[in-house]
């Protein structure tokens, strides 16, 4: 990893990262079509995303700094699959880089941080549904053992046009 990447810390999100991880994910939403939320969010929108993300899990909130206080290079989370409860012992996991941080090993430091948290908590299998193309995430989530397991076609319009999302499953 460069050395301007060598003080990166990864730890649990917390209350005082919102508006960074919000200014984050909003570049997303106005830029590109990996998310499929279409108009961007004030801190405060994003306050029940944040709190649904609690240290002790299995929902979590990891995020990646410069050594900072602020400086959010990227964050992964895990989130609940589906909201039937048999659902319950799968999460739907996704990784955000700083568009300056990318191609330098945070979303793998994220994932590897993410995945050690979730390794106690009885989970059974992860999912992550990639907005298509997206080399990067697919090398990524390969990386993590994570395999194709379909592809949803033109399920998103943005842009003004029709995206695909891939999905992908890992057991935990």
């Amino acid at each position: 990893m460069p050395s301007e990447y060598a003080e990166v810390q990864v730890r649990p999100g917390g209350e005082d990262d919102l508006a960074s991880l919000t200014d984050l994910y909003n570049h997303y939403v106005r830029e590109t079509a990996i998310t499929f939320d279409t108009s961007p969010f004030t801190p405060e929108e994003r306050r029940p995303w944040l709190l649904s993300h609690p240290v002790d899990g299995p929902y979590r909130l990891m995020v990646a700094t410069d050594g900072g206080p602020r400086r959010i290079l990227g964050y992964a989370t895990s989130s609940p699959f589906r909201p039937k409860p048999a659902y319950a012992t799968s999460v739907e996991t996704t990784v955000y880089v700083a568009p300056d941080a990318g191609r330098r090993g945070i979303g793998t430091l994220l994932y590897k941080a993410l995945f050690e948290a979730l390794s106690d908590e009885g989970l059974h299998r992860a999912y992550a549904g990639i907005a298509q193309p997206n080399d990067a995430s697919t090398r990524l989530h390969e990386r993590f053992g994570f395999r194709h397991v379909g592809t949803y076609r033109e399920v998103g319009r943005k842009f003004d046009r029709w995206w695909d999302v891939a999905w992908y499953e890992k057991e935990l």
